[in-house]
């Protein structure tokens, strides 16, 4: 994607496959702070960025060209045409086409694989309100300070090494509940070796997801978030309430479908691009309440 530098910031054009808020607000990421209106903190990899809409441009404030390339550009996915991808998947069917409609301008964020991990641990049965606040408190407690920006103080994630040895009842004090033990297991399992990221390469998708529950606390869904999230593994296909919702309510007659159906027919019908699809389809349900039955 084509950049340029203005007065210490970089700028993009806007362009309706990336809306700021659309892409952090969509429950892929819990790392963000609201200032207004497409006004946000973003905080990944050790910095804390401020990005904003204005004037038909993206603004990436504050921000060296090297920290943008090393940065932003995979952490929002800047290289890959999503307009290409749309264009495919709103081929499928019409509610595929509904849902990419309703948010064109969701990205897929490629995040830190620890820090995706530990916070799609904290997401279990958890209110996005409430993930974000106990992201926020670990960061606090066991991370470094990076910046302070309109009288708020931002911190990068713990690293593995600084919560190695903290159990979950010391976890628990940064109101992680009864998710601290399962993130005290998988800080074990990664800082001792048993959880190695970077040997996933070699393997199947439905193979790093089997290494992933191996985690005290991590099932499938969790699995897949991670898949999908931080190792760029676009097949996931993470099936929560509101994927179970839309899937059977669109492409099951509005029967309820055991998950595996689901997997199988995503995976038959999406390919390569089920995660992308998940996403628009995630997004889609939640926010319009579909299958409830307070459809919006």
């Amino acid at each position: 994607m084509d950049y340029r530098l203005k007065n210490g910031d970089i700028c993009i054009k806007m362009d309706e496959s990336f809306i700021i808020s659309q892409t952090l607000e969509c429950g892929q990421c819990f790392n963000f702070n609201k200032l207004g209106e497409e006004n946000y903190i973003v905080t990944a990899f050790g910095a804390a960025l401020h990005l904003y809409s204005k004037d038909g441009e993206i603004v990436f404030e504050d921000t060296t060209e090297d920290e943008f390339k090393r940065i932003w550009m995979d952490y929002f996915d800047l290289n890959r045409n999503y307009g290409d991808i749309k264009k495919l998947l709103s081929k499928k069917d019409e509610t595929m086409r509904a849902a990419l409609e309703y948010a064109p301008g969701i990205r897929i964020i490629n995040q830190d694989f620890f820090q995706c991990l530990i916070s799609f641990i904290i997401s279990q049965n958890n209110r996005i309100p409430m993930i974000k606040k106990v992201v926020y408190n670990l960061s606090k407690k066991y991370g470094e300070y990076i910046k302070t920006v309109e009288g708020e103080d931002y911190f990068s994630f713990p690293t593995p090494e600084k919560l190695y040895g903290i159990s979950g009842d010391e976890l628990m004090e940064c109101k992680t509940g009864f998710r601290g033990k399962y993130i005290a297991d998988a800080v074990t399992k990664y800082v001792e070796g048993n959880i190695n990221h970077k040997s996933f390469g070699e393997l199947t998708t439905k193979d790093v997801q089997a290494v992933l529950m191996s985690i005290h606390g991590v099932g499938p869904k969790v699995a897949d978030c991670v898949m999908l999230f931080s190792l760029k593994r676009s097949d996931a296909f993470p099936t929560d309430v509101w994927v179970k919702r839309i899937m059977s309510y669109f492409y099951f007659n509005k029967k309820d479908t055991p998950i595996k159906d689901i997997h199988r027919m995503a995976e038959e019908k999406f390919g390569e691009y089920a995660g992308f699809a998940q996403q628009y389809l995630f997004n889609y349900a939640r926010q319009l309440k579909i299958g409830t039955g307070k459809e919006a």
